[in-house]
């Protein structure tokens, strides 16, 4: 179990931060009240943890007490039979946090193999993460949203802010491939096609510096589907990373606007290619698909003629593929998380 003395070191931390915050914090109050934030829940699975071995341990004190063992002996076994659950609850607190978990996220959303198909259910995936963020109470935000004649997606990126968004989207990342009869197929014959979606936490300043030298910045006029809808003025701005090659586009109304939109996409997108390589070089053999954010790993399918839906890296399948479709993903998240916490586990013995 977790040594008594970095325990003891945690709830100090925690304490010196609330007196401090109960001061007012000072210029890093901001700071202070996100590390306070998150030792919170550590501290009270350790408050909870020593108030339930002080319990074992006044219990076992009266066993041989005349008027007070027949009741310790009947309350120990309960308690006993806690421990093992209350051991893990604050092993799982202490593991370490990912720093961006907390993040909003940037949403993208490709159509693969698979044509028209492919283009149709990167739609259906974006009204699925869609439904999904507003049951949780989530904002969405589009960037940028290219459709099909069809109705479908040729490519989307939204921007998604609300609590721990990045913390229960992060698993996204991947193929998702899906199995069912298309609306053009006349023959009733189940085709395969494939979406790509990536998930990346939104970048803050202090995260990436751009030299201005390093960029290209076109501005253009936007247009819907087909060519509709066409902006008459020149709002849309394209901006090209030279260095990394990255090109993001915006197309909101305000080119002022698109700009600064913009230049977060791009951050964001440099800040989580840093994050690849720091994660890569901490563990460069770790072959732990959950976690890997392999853009091309394809990690789920989605079969609609059985109702199921399946996530490979964990080998989950459940039958409520409606369900699912409608935005009820958390079995399928939390079952990823737990997946992932019992890997870091294992990794701590």
């Amino acid at each position: 179990m977790v040594p008594a003395e970095r325990l003891d070191q945690i709830v100090g931390r925690f304490e010196y931060l609330e007196a401090k915050l109960a001061e007012g914090g000072g210029a890093d109050v901001a700071r202070l009240s996100r590390e306070y934030s998150e030792l919170r829940t550590v501290v009270a699975q350790i408050r909870e943890y020593r108030r339930l071995l002080s319990d074992i341990s006044d219990a076992e004190s009266l066993l041989d007490d005349p008027e007070m063992g027949e009741l310790a002996r009947d309350e120990l076994p309960g308690l006993r039979m806690q421990l093992p659950e209350a051991e893990h609850a604050l092993q799982l607190a202490l593991l370490p946090k990912d720093s961006a978990d907390a993040r909003p996220a940037i949403l993208e959303i490709r159509p693969g193999t698979g044509g028209d198909e492919a283009a149709l259910f990167a739609g259906d995936l974006l009204r699925m993460y869609h439904r999904y963020a507003e049951a949780r109470g989530w904002r969405i935000e589009m960037i940028e949203e290219q459709a099909t004649e069809l109705g479908g997606i040729k490519e989307v990126v939204a921007r998604i802010v609300g609590e721990n968004v990045f913390a229960r989207l992060k698993f996204e990342s991947g193929v998702h491939r899906v199995q069912r009869v298309p609306e053009t197929e006349s023959g009733g014959r189940i085709h395969t096609s494939a979406a790509t979606v990536a998930v990346l936490p939104e970048a803050e300043d202090v995260d990436v510096q751009i030299d201005a030298n390093d960029l290209r910045i076109d501005t253009m006029r936007s247009s819907g589907a087909g060519g509709q809808h066409v902006n008459t003025t020149d709002s849309a701005v394209r901006i090209t990373h030279l260095p990394s090659g990255i090109v993001v586009t915006s197309s909101e109304k305000s080119q002022h606007r698109n700009r600064e939109i913009a230049m977060q996409v791009l951050k964001t997108r440099l800040f989580d290619m840093e994050r690849q390589r720091a994660a890569d070089e901490r563990s460069a053999s770790r072959k732990a698909q959950v976690g890997s954010g392999d853009r091309s790993e394809r990690i789920r399918t989605y079969n609609f003629p059985q109702g199921r839906m399946t996530d490979h890296r964990i080998n989950l399948t459940l039958y409520k593929l409606d369900q699912i479709m409608q935005g009820d993903l958390d079995d399928v998240i939390d079952a990823l998380t737990a997946d992932f916490q019992a890997s870091q586990l294992a990794e701590m013995q």
